[in-house]
């Protein structure tokens, strides 16, 4: 491999991210065999083979226009609202990456960008985000059509920005679990999230069972804002004291706690999703993309090879 090869790198651990939050049976959403009336399983799969060749070329461009054509490239393939949250937390990350990357010496087998090192080019990334940027965003938003987005008395997603797409999310914070990433430089996922995945895999589980515990880890820390807007603040609180309860008991490590799983699953579905912890979901993708990036990979054990600070 070329030492210019690691967009390519970038791209794969964006979709194969995408691909194992999709696969893992985490409470409350889409999983194999387990489908919403209006998306399936399929249109995870779709979306995340979607957005590689957008998040693969995040270097090159700004971090907006890298948001509205990987949710220009996910709607050709399906148009159920799949990955809006994902696309908006993985653009600057692998645009960090790679700006990263760019000014460095890449190894010639594979990438390998420390978590703290990521975030610290990420904090540049998101600072130097403009109007432009947010331009881009909210007409991605408004491509993708996300259900329960309501409305905002300032810099709504509706109108035109006037300002930065860091500073747009810095309004929304309070209300929205992706937005309040961007005011905090991605503190749920670098602080919760990635150290719950890689002590999950190091301790021998399997990526399905080591992002389940970390999609709880992240639910019990905080409610959900997908559910907020979409059921009310009462519903989320309920739902994070059930993920609480579940880790309480073991999570995946005990059957107690893999029995609470399987009540929580039971308990979140209803005919409109309303329980749906989507925005926990996607920062948990953010994670796993994290760790990736890191040197994240399968050793004999089971465990973590390659960096993890």
């Amino acid at each position: 491999m070329s030492d210019r090869d690691f967009p390519i790198d970038i791209a794969g651990a964006a979709q194969l991210a995408c691909l194992l939050e999709a696969s893992a049976p985490k409470p409350g959403n889409v999983s194999p065999g387990i489908d919403f009336g209006n998306t399936t399983y399929e249109d995870f799969l779709l979306s995340a083979v979607a957005i590689g060749v957008p998040l693969g070329g995040a270097g090159s461009r700004p971090v907006g226009a890298t948001i509205h054509l990987a949710v220009q490239a996910t709607r050709r393939w399906t148009n159920a609202n799949t990955n809006l949250g994902i696309v908006l937390l993985l653009a600057p990350l692998a645009r960090a990456a790679a700006v990263f990357l760019d000014g460095s010496v890449a190894s010639a087998r594979a990438i390998c960008v420390a978590p703290s090192v990521l975030r610290a080019s990420l904090q540049t990334i998101l600072a130097e985000t403009t109007v432009d940027d947010a331009r881009d965003t909210y007409a991605a938003i408004r491509l993708a059509s996300p259900g329960g987005l309501g409305s905002a008395d300032h810099q709504d997603v509706s109108g035109e920005p006037t300002v930065t797409l860091t500073d747009a999310m810095r309004l929304a914070a309070d209300r929205d679990g992706i937005a309040r990433e961007y005011a905090t430089s991605f503190q749920a996922t670098f602080e919760t999230g990635m150290p719950a995945l890689v002590e999950a895999r190091r301790a021998g589980l399997d990526w399905n069972d080591a992002i389940v515990q970390t999609y709880l880890t992240l639910l019990a820390a905080q409610p959900d804002t997908h559910i907020t807007r979409r059921a009310g603040r009462a519903l989320a609180e309920d739902v994070t004291r059930q993920a609480r309860m579940t880790l309480d008991r073991g999570g995946v490590l005990t059957p107690d706690g893999r029995a609470e799983i399987a009540r929580m699953s039971a308990s979140l579905r209803d005919a409109r999703n309303h329980a749906n912890p989507g925005t926990t979901a996607d920062i948990t993708t953010a994670a796993i993309f994290v760790a990736l990036l890191g040197g994240a990979r399968q050793s004999r054990n089971g465990g973590l090879d390659g960096a993890s600070r």
